[in-house]
């Protein structure tokens, strides 16, 4: 029986998925460090697939190194496994450590419109990781603390640098923690909708990425886009899935 497998390299994992005979045969992640070449062998100690699919931050680093392989973009790999998974959504979202994508699906995982932040971390799960040092927090406890929150300030500023600096001075006034922490969720929340809202959304609405495990970020989307959001049981896998899948499609 035919195996496809799907690498998905981004910016803070590396994943895999292997498709086979109608459903996921095998799945891995490991964390793409300053190694990524180190961490793909470690990934591919018992053998690469013959049939690989490529996509993600790094799938050129992947081509030199796995010349057969082919090579997807993200917007479609992202595309296709939010489709398998939930073949009635409407609209997806991916938050990634590295960039936002916001794409309108049509049926089959099929690509409508779309827009991607890939040209600074502001809204993406960078942004977020880096804010979150600001407490000494790890981006999950960061979530958390941010849901205790019940008066958050307005973050004018989504540059990194500047927010962190935003952040210092609102605690220098008295601000919670907590309070601040929900008013930096809430700006990213603020500029993924009015991405959202260029692609046109539309509910059902899907959730992926690395930032879909963030409960904070799960309830504000929520409740601005006025609709339960579908979520993977491994949001961060919907690439690899889909570039697996992708894979069999055009596979001879």
């Amino acid at each position: 029986m035919t195996a496809y497998a799907g690498l998905d390299i981004g910016s803070r994992s590396i994943k895999l998925v292997v498709w086979q005979g109608g459903g996921v045969a095998a799945s891995r992640r490991l964390p793409t460090t300053f190694d990524a070449v180190g961490q793909l062998r470690t990934l591919f100690a018992a053998g690469v697939p013959e049939r690989l699919a490529v996509t993600g931050y790094g799938r050129e680093l992947a081509r030199e190194l796995y010349p057969f392989a082919r090579s997807v973009t993200e917007i479609k790999a992202h595309a296709l496994g939010a489709g398998s998974l939930f073949p009635q959504a409407a609209t997806l979202l991916d938050i990634g450590g590295q960039d936002t994508k916001a794409v309108s699906l049509l049926p089959g995982g099929r690509v409508g419109r779309f827009e991607m932040n890939d040209r600074c971390a502001a809204g993406t799960g960078k942004f977020l990781e880096y804010t979150a040092t600001v407490f000494g927090l790890s981006v999950e406890d960061f979530g958390r603390l941010a849901l205790t929150g019940d008066n958050p300030p307005l973050i004018s500023s989504m540059c990194t640098v500047f927010a962190e600096t935003e952040a210092t001075t609102l605690i220098a006034r008295g601000v919670s923690p907590a309070n601040i922490a929900l008013g930096l969720h809430k700006a990213v929340v603020s500029r993924t909708m009015a991405m959202l809202g260029r692609v046109g959304l539309a509910a059902p609405l899907v959730f992926v990425g690395g930032v879909a495990r963030n409960p904070c970020m799960i309830r504000l989307l929520a409740e601005a886009a006025d609709t339960p959001l579908l979520l993977p049981d491994e949001p961060d896998m919907t690439g690899a899935l889909g570039a697996a899948l992708w894979l069999q499609s055009v596979a001879p």
